[in-house]
């Protein structure tokens, strides 16, 4: 499982022409569920998320997390982070989860994000959406889980 973490002033999903998710300052989190993952890779992450020290103090050093920042989550599936771009021009998704596995896994990784007492909003799984944000600072950091975590 791979998070592509974006710290935001504010970031929305908008499906259809009808906002589905929206969080001021906090997280926007593009989630991609891969071959192998499962329930322990989404808590993994979502732990790991949630205690990424990435938002400033007053000296400007990255001491607080989203969750001692007060910050919200925005989490937005995105099977494109494994893409497979080794060979050609076109890329190949064939890491990437099915949509009957990676749909609930997206579930239980937000699930477990809200029990870590964040507030989170979300995208619509499978949909073509626009997603807008305001990136602060910018601070982009990708995470993965390893397969198989015990």
């Amino acid at each position: 499982m791979r998070a592509l973490i974006q710290r935001v002033s504010e970031a929305s999903v908008t499906v259809e022409g009808s906002v589905v998710g929206a969080i001021g300052p906090g997280l926007l989190v593009l989630l991609g569920v891969g071959q192998g993952d499962g329930p322990a890779e989404a808590q993994f992450l979502a732990d790991k998320t949630a205690g990424l020290r990435i938002f400033s103090d007053a000296a400007g050093k990255f001491n607080y997390s989203v969750q001692e920042s007060g910050g919200s989550v925005l989490v937005v599936s995105q099977f494109t982070l494994y893409a497979d771009t080794r060979k050609g021009r076109r890329p190949s998704f064939v890491r990437a989860a099915p949509p009957e596995v990676a749909q609930p896994l997206v579930e239980v990784y937000a699930e477990a994000l809200r029990a870590l007492g964040l507030t989170v909003a979300m995208g619509r799984f499978g949909a073509m959406m626009q997603v807008a944000l305001l990136n602060d600072g910018p601070v982009t950091i990708m995470l993965e889980a390893p397969v198989a975590v015990s």
